[in-house]
């Protein structure tokens, strides 16, 4: 029998809670600079690209060559710009939380293939030249049904650093939460369609909602099935 939420339903305008951990549970986040990588490729790969504008820099005689070496590689990279909003992320030593909204039906397949290969392949080459797979079999997808459940998946992703002991705004991980609370404003994250069902201050808003630290039963019913402890 497969593994739970190996086996994926697909479907167009899907809002899924994707997830994956090490190998063995290692540490899959070493530092900042491998956070940063990361995100850097979700913000390649979400942000649109301006094919005409790139073109024009690689063949400008007056451009440098590493503007040049920059350009190309833009052109040749997958985009998926039109095909996955990304509403909510977090990373952790050694496993990542994303919930996103994919627009066509086999968006997501595309999307992970190219952000865990690449993400693997900047791994290894930095952290000692290592081979091999490094994350724990394929990656998993819950396909989120109600928007009551897409409201406290984002509560559960955004909490996960609480779990560790950790401030939701102030620890060294890397998450979405700080969009939320308008403190940052990264133009690849979609957070309007959450934050539209709170308020902007006081006790019912978005805020408020994640930092409570009393999970109620029904909540934790609701997340049952969303999500699985991967710590």
């Amino acid at each position: 029998m497969p593994a739970r939420n190996v086996v994926k339903e697909y479907l167009e305008n899907g809002y899924y809670h994707l997830y994956n951990r090490g190998v063995e549970k290692r540490v899959i986040f070493i530092d900042h600079q491998d956070e940063s990588v990361f995100l850097s490729y979700l913000k390649e790969y979400l942000l649109p690209k301006d094919p005409a504008k790139l073109s024009k820099i690689a063949n400008n005689p007056n451009s440098s060559p590493a503007e040049k070496s920059d350009a190309l590689k833009a052109l040749r990279l997958n985009n998926f710009a039109l095909d996955i909003d990304l509403m909510a992320y977090c990373l952790m030593s050694n496993h990542w939380h994303l919930l996103i909204r994919q627009k066509h039906q086999r968006a997501i397949e595309q999307f992970m293939r190219s952000l865990c290969t690449r993400y693997v392949q900047y791994f290894n080459h930095r952290h000692g030249k290592r081979v091999g797979g490094l994350f724990q079999d394929t990656y998993k997808a819950v396909l989120v049904t109600s928007e009551e459940q897409l409201l406290h998946l984002s509560r559960y992703i955004h909490r996960n650093p609480f779990q560790k002991g950790l401030s939701l705004k102030e620890s060294p991980h890397a998450s979405s939460y700080i969009n939320y609370l308008k403190i940052i404003d990264q133009d690849w994250v979609k957070p309007k369609e959450i934050l539209g069902f709170f308020t902007k201050t006081g006790t019912n808003s978005y805020e408020s909602f994640c930092e409570n630290h009393l999970i109620d039963e029904a909540s934790a019913s609701i997340m049952k099935e969303t999500v699985i402890d991967i710590d």
